[in-house]
């Protein structure tokens, strides 16, 4: 009875190993990127309790702020267009 149970176990721990190998060749559907920027962003370190957040001018001169708390998976994001600080400002 003990090796029955065994060998059913063996075959779904396989069988939930082998359903996963798809994604590794499953192609990514990200969407084409043009343009990178990879410099630094001003970040702010809020106390305690309180949301950070970083900002940074895109390529055309507007300011982009992102708000974060720790490693938590929410966040918010505006932009605020043609902000005189960014060098490529309009106006």
């Amino acid at each position: 009875m003990m090796g029955k149970r065994m060998l059913v176990a063996a075959v779904l721990l396989g069988g939930l190993g082998l359903s996963g190998c798809g994604k590794l060749t499953e192609p990514y559907n990200d969407a084409d990127v043009s343009s990178k920027d990879d410099s630094p962003a001003q970040v702010v370190s809020m106390p305690d309790g309180f949301s950070n957040f970083s900002s940074k001018c895109d390529e055309n001169g507007n300011r982009i702020y992102v708000v974060y708390h720790g490693d938590s998976p929410y966040g918010a994001i505006t932009v605020v267009p043609a902000d005189a600080s960014c060098d490529n400002a309009a106006g």
